[in-house]
């Protein structure tokens, strides 16, 4: 994989988590706004990788040329405003579609420049045929970035408890036994 390859993919993946987050805000509309601020900020920063100019009303125009409807997008967005359960279940929804539409737009423009494309010969016909394919892929993309999100926050959670129990032998409050129980208990966790 060269260089500006690989580069390329650790923009998409930088992206794809800040569409998970965008993807979670609660304010129906707005949460496809803040996904598409991201998609446009990664769409930028591949141009630049690639020496492509970027004009931001061109690169709106190309996503949502790729994406297609975003009818789907929006009715996961409209499942906030139900009371309660909406939110959650509208934000969950949101944040992975979103999440997923990201990947594949990032996979579609990196085919795209590295097979020696610019925005002047795009084609619309190819790119929506890996968009869609590349989608796919990006659910489950999207979901194990999430799970990888979720383990680090555990271990994050073990490790200030760690911190916590060393603390408490230190000052003499727990004794080195107790102190070894308690960090074998955390670290099976893991």
């Amino acid at each position: 994989m060269d260089n500006k390859r690989e580069l390329a993919q650790e923009i998409v993946k930088s992206h794809v988590i800040y569409s998970l987050g965008a993807g979670l805000v609660p304010v129906p509309l707005l949460d496809i706004a803040a996904v598409s601020v991201v998609q446009l900020d990664m769409l930028k920063q591949l141009a630049k990788i690639y020496g492509e100019d970027f004009k931001e009303s061109a690169g709106k125009g190309w996503i949502s040329a790729i994406t297609g409807s975003t009818m789907a997008r929006m009715g996961a967005s409209l499942v906030k405003t139900i009371p309660g359960i909406g939110s959650i279940l509208g934000g969950v929804t949101m944040s992975a579609l979103s999440g997923a539409s990201t990947y594949a737009i990032g996979q579609v423009f990196i085919w795209h420049f590295s097979s020696g494309g610019n925005f002047m010969n795009f084609n619309f016909d190819k790119a929506k045929e890996i968009y869609e394919r590349e989608f796919e892929k990006g659910k489950k993309v999207a979901k194990d970035m999430e799970k990888q999100k979720d383990k680090g926050d555990e271990m994050e959670d073990v490790y200030t408890k760690l911190e916590k129990l060393a603390s408490l032998k230190a000052k003499g409050v727990i004794s080195e036994e107790e102190f070894s129980m308690q960090k074998k208990r955390l670290l099976d966790q893991i």
